[in-house]
């Protein structure tokens, strides 16, 4: 429904001030100008009322005409979100044809419905109606919305649907086919529920040293060309999640391109089809407008709430929140917020506090269980890990992956820091472990952090007076440090064996390496020379990773056994 017609009287990038709209609300969606350009109501002062569009405010001028509508900026949920690229408020983006008309409307037009239920059947909000699936072939569920519940009255029969005809009719209320949710606002569900489930990303070192829980939330940190991007995409073609979110958050258009024609050609291990179809693209790069920036990643996460209400495991992605907060900083100097540090808005904190805040792991209200994780990226500009975007990240997180520039220029990837990085979710997870089989993770976990803190250290004082002067027990201590950073962290994301390394095979690495050192300290305490441990072929060790296939634990274990012989030669 549209309010009375309003006027611009000032524009400013993509803020505009509007006269005569009359009795509007803060987060009322307006349409400004002839093609109808989206914006939303920031700020409300006597009769002016401020807003920033979400599209490219050229060609408007004082005396455009503006409307409002009745509605907060909301996404259309519902089937032909899977498979699909959107921008960052969630019109679809055609393939071959990047760019939106000023005011376009993306969608699909119709879809192939089949019900799910029958008259007289009892739907819980969120639970299933009917099975719809759009142009791409892709098949999702057609759910109840949050609050609606109750006997089935009437239900479409299986044929073809408009994008917007009610398929049910559930409690006296009709459930059309998609329905909007406004992006600002959380999602209900029944109960929140402790995050104790790892989410397996097939890094190892993430999943060894630095969890995530399902749930729970990460950041990648790190500065220009030390690999946030690849990491972020290795995780959304290989951790556990049923469906994958990513949001292009103001990152450059042909990273996000090389991403869409790598999940659209990979083959999703779980089920054979295409990567993709599990898959929602969010594209806000930085050539779009900057208040599309800030929008995207509410969008983002109201998409990933909509498939945990289902009963799934979402992950949201975002690359990056510094591009976010940097819009958030562009748009509150324009409105002539008084600037925090370093400029951006006082309220930085807050909204970083509340995005985070709607992750979790949730009883829904239809009594399934379902999830949102959310791994953001944060790019620290000249990797200053004091601003204020980092800093404040670090306290609302559970997980931190910093990404190292030395790690990454001597070509070592994933190029996460064992020494900067940390898991709050790691002490739960080890509980979870112990009861699903691996009582041994945690110990593992932690003698490998000893090691590689212990060498590091070491390798301070070695390039001082050099490992030769070093007591045999410390060359041996230099020697697992590298066999675990070259060994088990390192991972090549082009190996075919390599790319993803389930769970057993990072058991296999671990206690391989662990199992060399421990011999080569006996052995070195015997009396042996610590030059004869160390000119042992540890190469089989070093290949097992690259070389054996991503859940071959026997094949690891057998390259060990050949290491360990060699080191009982020289005993």
């Amino acid at each position: 429904m549209v309010l009375n017609a309003g006027r611009v009287v000032r524009v400013a990038g993509p803020l505009v001030e509007l006269d005569g709209l009359g009795d509007v609300a803060v987060f009322d969606v307006v349409d400004v100008g002839p093609d109808r350009l989206p914006g939303e109501i920031v700020a409300i002062e006597g009769g002016r009322v401020t807003a920033q569009l979400y599209e490219h405010a050229g060609g408007l001028c004082p005396g455009t005409p503006a409307t409002a509508r009745r509605e907060p900026l909301s996404g259309r949920l519902g089937p032909g979100l899977l498979g699909g690229v959107f921008d960052g408020i969630l019109r679809r983006l055609a393939a071959g044809d990047p760019w939106l008309r000023p005011g376009q409307r993306g969608g699909d037009a119709s879809f192939r419905f089949r019900p799910a239920v029958r008259a007289g059947d009892e739907v819980a909000p969120g639970g299933p109606v009917g099975v719809a699936s759009g142009t791409a072939g892709v098949e999702e569920a057609v759910v109840a919305p949050p609050g609606v519940a109750g006997p089935v009255t009437w239900v479409h029969g299986e044929g073809t649907v408009a994008g917007d005809a009610v398929v049910a009719t559930v409690g006296g209320r009709p459930v059309p086919l998609a329905s909007p949710w406004p992006v600002r606002r959380a999602r209900p569900s029944a109960r929140r529920l402790d995050a104790t489930v790892p989410l397996t990303t097939g890094q190892r070192v993430l999943d060894l040293l630095f969890p995530v829980a399902k749930g729970s939330t990460a950041a990648v940190v790190g500065g220009f060309g030390t690999g946030k991007t690849v990491l972020l995409q290795q995780v959304a073609k290989w951790c556990d999640a049923d469906v994958i979110v990513y949001v292009g958050c103001g990152e450059r258009g042909n990273e996000l391109a090389d991403a869409v024609d790598e999940l659209r050609a990979l083959e999703d291990p779980r089920t054979g089809r295409r990567l993709a179809e599990r898959t929602v693209i969010i594209a806000n790069t930085s050539n779009m407008p900057v208040m599309a920036r800030e929008a995207s990643i509410y969008t983002g996460m109201t998409v990933a709430e909509y498939f945990r209400d289902q009963g799934k495991d979402a992950v949201l992605i975002a690359d990056s929140t510094s591009r976010w907060a940097e819009a958030l900083r562009e748009f509150s100097s324009r409105s002539g917020e008084l600037p925090a540090e370093e400029g951006f808005p006082a309220g930085l904190a807050s909204a970083l506090a509340a995005f985070y805040e709607r992750a979790g792991r949730v009883e829904t209200q239809g009594g399934a269980e379902g999830s949102v994780t959310v791994i953001a990226a944060v790019s620290p500009p000249g990797g200053d890990m004091t601003e204020p975007v980092t800093a404040h990240t670090q306290r609302f997180v559970r997980s931190m992956w910093t990404l190292d520039r030395d790690l990454a220029y001597a070509r070592h990837y994933p190029a996460v820091s064992w020494r900067a990085s940390f898991s709050r979710d790691a002490p739960g997870l080890g509980t979870w472990y112990a009861r699903h089989g691996d009582v041994a993770w945690a110990g593992r976990r932690a003698r490998i952090q000893a090691v590689l803190a212990e060498a590091d250290h070491l390798q301070s004082v070695a390039e001082l007076v050099g490992s030769a002067a070093l007591p045999g027990r410390e060359r041996v201590v230099l020697l697992a440090g590298r066999l675990a950073r070259e060994g088990v962290l390192q991972q090549s994301a082009l190996s075919a064996n390599d790319a993803s390394c389930g769970r057993a095979k990072q058991a296999a690495l671990a206690d391989a390496v662990l199992a060399v050192h421990d011999r080569d300290q006996e052995v070195v305490a015997a009396g042996i020379p610590a030059t004869l441990v160390e000119a042992v072929d540890y190469t089989p060790l070093l290949r097992a990773g690259p070389e054996v296939g991503p859940d071959d634990a026997a094949g690891v274990a057998a390259r060990a056994d050949a290491v360990l012989a060699a080191v009982e030669q020289v005993s």
